[in-house]
This record gives C-alpha cells, structure tokens and sequence, in this order.
C-alpha cells in the first residue's frame, strides 16, 4: 500500500484547484449516462418536456448528493471509495413498468420503497464478500470493462443510432483525433497534466468539433439560471405491493452490481473492500434511492464508466469524486451550468470513452494474472463466466423473449458473469478455493472482514 506521509491515496485531501478540475473531468464523463434515464423514462410515459426538464435537473441534485454520500460517509452509510453515483439503467425496465400500468405516483412510491427495503437487507447481501475470490473479481471487472464498449460505441458514432450521421467519417475522425490528443497527453506529461488527460481531450476535442461546426451550444443559452426541484414535483407518491416489489427486485440486482463494482474499486485504488464496506455501499445506495424518490428521481448505483478514470489517471482520493458531486449538485441548480457541459460532442466522449473503458478491462486482466490456472480449474470459470457476462452486450435481442423480471435479470452482464463465476467457483473449487490459500491479499481481506463482524 502506497501511502503519503502515512495517508492513504484513497483519503488523501488534494489541493482545491487539483478537486475541482479532477472532478469536473469525472463530470464530464458520468454525465451523458447520467440524464439517458430520465430522458428515456419521459420518452416512454409520454411526459411533456417541461417535466422531463424537471427529472433531468432531480436526477443532477440527487446524484451529486447520493456521490457525497458513498465518497464522504455518513455513519454506517457511504463506502468512503471514489464512487460516482448516478441513476441505474436497471432500475429503468422495471420503472416504465410500473409507469405504463399504475402511474408516475406510484413509479417515485416503489423507489422509495425500494431504497428502505436495500437499507435494510444490506447487513444480509454484504455477507457474501467470501464467494468472491480473486477469480470471480478478476472475471467481473473484465466483464464490466467489455459491457461498458458499446457505450463508447455509440458516443463515437454521434450519440443516436436512429440518426442519419451517425457512424458519419467527421463523427469517427473527431473521436479518433480525441484519442490521440488524449493519448499524447497521457504519454508526454507527468504529475498534474498527466493526470487530466481525458479532461484536456475531451476539452481540445470539443475545441475541434467547434471549428468544424460539429458542436451546439444553443441549449446553453436556452437555459435558465437558477432552479430548484421541490420534493413531490409530480404530487405525493403513492405505494402498491405489486410495484413495490417489482423495484425491490430491480435493487437486488443492483446490489450485486455494486458488489461488483466496490470490489473493482477496491482493487483499483489498493484499498480491498471488506463486508463492512460493502454494507456500508449498500445502505448508502438504499438511501441515496429514497431521497432520490423524494426528488422526483430514481435508484442509484456506481457508474463503471468512472472506474476506467479511476485507473487511467492513477487519482485515487475520495475528495475528488466527493468534489464532482458538489459540481453535479451545481448543476443540479443552475442548468445554464449542466447545458454548458452537455454540449461536448458525443463523439469526443466515445474516443475518451475507449480509452477509460478499456483500463477497466486490463485492471481486470492484471487481477486474472493473480490467479494459478496451472493445476486448477480456475481458466474454465473464466473462459465460462466472461463469455456469459458479454451474451446481453454482444447480441441484445438474445433474450427478447424473457418477459418481466426475468428478462431484467437476462439483460444484465454484470449480473450474469457474476452468478456464473459465483456458482462456477463453488462448484468447481469449493468452499476453499485454490485463491483463497494462495493470495494472501484475499486471505487479508477474509480477515478484515472477520474483525468487522466480530465488532458488530
């Protein structure tokens, strides 16, 4: 563990300057994934655009705070890791369910029934750290890598598959020329410059496209200055057993994801997660969730698109993700702020894009060069699970047939190569697995976890 005058990277309080600017570049990368749900879930309810503002401007508040809450910690709520929080994807299906058969009241009632419901089961979900050795770590953060390329696909293309530019020769070589700047600055400067690589791409990127005529900033003068969004916009929730619990199982899924994603952190930042940090992800998430349902928004998880920053700028303090979330509560309250960072060309993000999603991937390969697969069975619960983990990303319409709740299980990677390297190690390796023995990492963290439950 390196540390800085006996401080771990992790809590390390870097200059304010070095806060806002690392923040405003894990910003700018969260941030079209960040108003896709809102934008989508308006779209699908039928929701004129006045309300849909209203959700995008909630959805900006709420992730800034649910972000300050997992990186700064409140209680036994908040990992205290560089966690990114915005609105699941997961959660959506079962939202636009909900929507089209009971109404908007009754879509913000089971998120907040939701996010009480993940509270209290987090003691429960963060006791299966142990069915996560080294193996299924190392296969899950390289599936989350992999599932996250088709977003970076479809930024370089322009944004919008249905658009006739999209995939356009100007759309690919401005998000090449954004690779290259980003790659030259990563490569020729060290320190500080080095380390706002993506954020001087996507800024010379943007510069680029401005030149050409291939960006818009009329939204931003569209803009209002100063808003705020009041709780219960849409009229007091309302609660029902059946969408209830059509939520809760969507947060069950986002649970192990989380599971997921705070163990790649973890890993990532060389502060492993234990079982107390997990509960502590989850209650924050389950909180996060319900104030998100009280500001007319919906449930929350960590955004892996960060997580590629993460590795890629080697920026591993909280403070700086707890600093992108006041920038995105700012945005929250003063759109003409949130305009001005929407308008970075969707192409330039898909070329910073593969650069980050693709450090995601190796970190998960250099946890796989971790494990023995000489003498074990440890290649086929790799080969097995990351083949699994990409099925729904490779080829989505694979389980258009699903229906409901299964299908939203079907529809997730992580989800998928998770349980089958889960079920795969037990199976194959047992209780003990071959890591569990040899990683002394692991064998730290079992132990870790141990002395957290004992304090309980």
């Amino acid at each position: 563990m390196n540390t800085h005058n006996g401080v771990h990277p992790v809590d390390e309080i870097l200059p304010v300057r070095q806060l806002v600017t690392y923040g405003l570049q894990h910003v700018l990368v969260m941030y079209a994934g960040a108003v896709a749900v809102p934008l989508i879930l308006g779209s699908a309810l039928g929701l004129t655009s006045a309300q849909v503002v209203t959700l995008i401007n909630a959805n900006l508040l709420t992730s800034g705070i649910a972000t300050m809450i997992q990186c700064l910690g409140i209680w036994k709520f908040g990992a205290r890791l560089p966690f990114i929080q915005g609105c699941s994807f997961i959660a959506l299906a079962p939202m636009i369910m909900i929507g089209k058969e009971f109404g908007l009241a009754y879509v913000f009632g089971s998120v907040i029934a939701a996010g009480a419901a993940t509270i209290a089961l987090a003691p429960v979900f963060s006791r299966l750290l142990r069915f996560f050795p080294p193996v299924v770590i190392g296969s899950l953060i390289t599936i989350i890598g992999i599932s996250l390329m088709p977003a970076a696909a479809i930024w370089l293309g322009g944004g919008n598959p249905g658009a006739a530019d999209f995939g356009s020769l100007s759309n690919l070589l401005l998000g090449l020329v954004t690779i290259a700047i980003t790659l030259f600055i990563y490569a020729k400067f060290k320190g500080f410059i080095g380390n706002l690589s993506v954020l001087l791409g996507l800024v010379a990127g943007s510069a680029v496209a401005a030149v050409f005529g291939l960006t818009d900033f009329k939204h931003v003068g569209e803009a209002v200055w100063f808003e705020v969004s009041s709780p219960f916009a849409f009229g007091l929730p309302k609660f029902g057993l059946v969408p209830s619990l059509v939520m809760i199982l969507g947060m069950l899924v986002i649970m192990a994801e989380t599971t997921g994603n705070c163990l790649a952190i973890g890993k990532i930042v060389g502060k492993p997660s234990t079982q107390q940090t997990l509960g502590n992800a989850f209650r924050a998430d389950g909180l996060s969730t319900m104030i998100g349902g009280i500001f007319n928004s919906f449930p929350y998880n960590c955004f892996t698109q960060n997580t590629g920053l993460i590795a890629l700028s080697n920026v591993k303090s909280r403070y700086v993700v707890a600093a992108a979330g006041a920038i995105m509560v700012l945005m929250g309250l003063f759109p003409k702020l949130g305009a001005l960072i929407a308008s970075v060309p969707r192409p330039v993000l898909g070329g910073c894009a593969i650069v980050m999603f693709g450090m995601t991937t190796v970190a998960g390969i250099q946890e796989l060069s971790r494990v023995k697969f000489d003498g074990t069975r440890n290649a086929i619960i790799v080969a097995v699970s990351v083949s699994v983990g990409v099925l729904p990303m490779s080829f989505p319409a694979l389980f258009e047939h699903a229906g409901g709740t299964l299908k939203l299980i079907l529809e997730s990677g992580i989800f998928l190569g998770a349980l089958t390297a889960i079920l795969l190690n037990v199976l194959l390796n047992g209780n003990a697995s071959h890591e569990e023995h040899q990683d002394p990492e692991f064998t730290a963290l079992a132990a870790s976890s141990a002395g957290a439950e004992a304090d309980k």
